[in-house]
């Protein structure tokens, strides 16, 4: 079973103020480059994939997932993002 995205209202505001692709958003949240924990809460994804239309910069979601849904909380291309 494919989980429903719901999207926080800062998650919302923030794509539309960064001119962020939802597209985007599904496909790192689908099929991340990598992913790693959020330090101040193991609760919470962060999720990372290069985006070929935008440079290849590196998009981070993060998010919280349960058995019902992914929730998107929020979403920016992350400079200094490495993979581990």
């Amino acid at each position: 079973m494919i989980k429903p995205l719901r999207y926080t209202l800062h998650a919302e505001t923030v794509i539309r103020e960064r001119g962020l692709n939802k597209s985007w958003i599904e496909n790192t949240v689908r099929q991340p480059d990598w992913r790693i924990p959020d330090p101040e809460d193991k609760d919470i994804a962060r999720l990372y994939r290069h985006i070929s239309e935008r440079g290849d910069r590196i998009l981070r979601v993060a998010c919280l997932e349960n058995v019902e849904e992914i929730r998107i909380i929020s979403a920016f291309f992350d400079r200094k993002a490495r993979r581990p």
